[in-house]
């Protein structure tokens, strides 16, 4: 009985995605766009949980920050939310010169020099601006590259995304079994995109710095990186209101510390890119994830940051136009 029970809520769940899926790829995409954005509007106003989280998140990253301050970016973070699902709606039709009016590179001479090298390269990413659309639109315009994810626990929903993402060539790689794969591809000289901004537990990772705070990261990167020199690029994919598209930004490839201690080496690699992450959020504050629990994890003895009563959500009036504007993100290049 319990199985049958799994197995619905299993249909229920991949039908409602493919239904909400299904009607915004129906819509121009303008259209679906402008309705992704009121549904984060939306998830901003009803959610009160992901709100006190991001709320706690912004106060723990931003003390000196005022609360009205926080809820702007805060909001403006879950519209982004919106906006990037309204453009995966239409990934399946979607062609490469789509994807040229959609995305646009700064200084894409940093991949080419890193390519130069010969190595593997690691895209360090996170989940800021559009990260579906960075590996989306590089596959159709540059190279396919694999990435790696967490697979969902509904397969079926897990095998819907999964086929949109991989449709110019992608190859997604279940972090669970990741390393063999991994290490194989950047030994070839491949190229690995990883999201390195989510919180993990000790047994995956270590603590380092992000925002003065030791926040448990996954030391998998560095490992991959010691054991293969591949290059790692800092790389993000912001939505910039001026333009009107995703712009992909990169950091210099971040050099490998080598101590010939290889704990000590994971560690002080893991924080050099953890700084490089954090320094990209700091630019686009108003793009990130902050909806996560990025510090739940703790070092011993540590209390739980997310306790309940540990933030209070001060009242806010609406946003009016003008400083919905204020909080435009200005273009900024390598």
């Amino acid at each position: 009985m319990a199985r049958q029970r799994g197995k619905l809520q299993t249909d229920l769940e991949y039908a409602a995605v493919r239904a909400l899926l299904g009607a915004l790829a129906l819509l121009p995409r303008r259209a679906a766009v402008a309705l992704g954005r009121g549904m984060g509007h939306a998830a901003y106003a009803l959610a009160g949980g992901l709100r006190r989280t991001g709320l706690r998140n912004l106060q723990l990253a931003f003390p000196e920050m005022g609360e009205g301050e926080r809820r702007r970016i805060l909001r403006r973070s879950m519209v982004g939310l919106g906006r990037q699902l309204g453009y995966f709606s239409h990934f399946p039709r979607m062609t490469a010169e789509d994807l040229r009016d959609l995305v646009e590179y700064d200084g894409i001479e940093i991949l080419h020099e890193a390519q130069a090298r010969g190595r593997g390269i690691i895209f360090l990413t996170a989940h800021l601006g559009a990260w579906e659309v960075l590996s989306f639109a590089h596959s159709a315009l540059y190279n396919p590259i694999s990435f790696m994810v967490r697979r969902l626990d509904n397969p079926r929903v897990e095998e819907l995304i999964d086929r949109v993402r991989t449709r110019f060539g992608n190859r997604s790689i279940d972090k669970k079994m990741a390393a063999r794969s991994a290490l194989k591809l950047l030994r070839e000289g491949g190229t690995l995109g990883i999201l390195a901004d989510l919180n993990t537990q000790p047994h995956e990772g270590v603590f380092v710095p992000f925002f003065d705070r030791p926040a448990c990261t996954t030391s998998g990167i560095a490992v991959l990186a010691l054991r293969t020199d591949a290059s790692v690029i800092p790389v993000v994919a912001p939505w910039h209101e001026e333009r009107g598209r995703y712009v992909f930004h990169g950091s210099p490839v971040v050099e490998l510390a080598r101590t010939g201690d290889h704990e000590r080496d994971v560690e002080i690699n893991t924080a050099r890119f953890t700084a490089a992450v954090e320094a990209h959020i700091r630019k686009y504050p108003d793009q990130w994830l902050w909806i996560h629990k990025r510090w739940k994890t703790r070092p011993a003895g540590e209390p739980d940051l997310y306790a309940k009563g540990s933030v209070k959500e001060p009242s806010e009036a609406p946003l009016t136009p003008s400083q919905e504007t204020a909080f435009t993100t200005k273009p900024q290049k390598f």
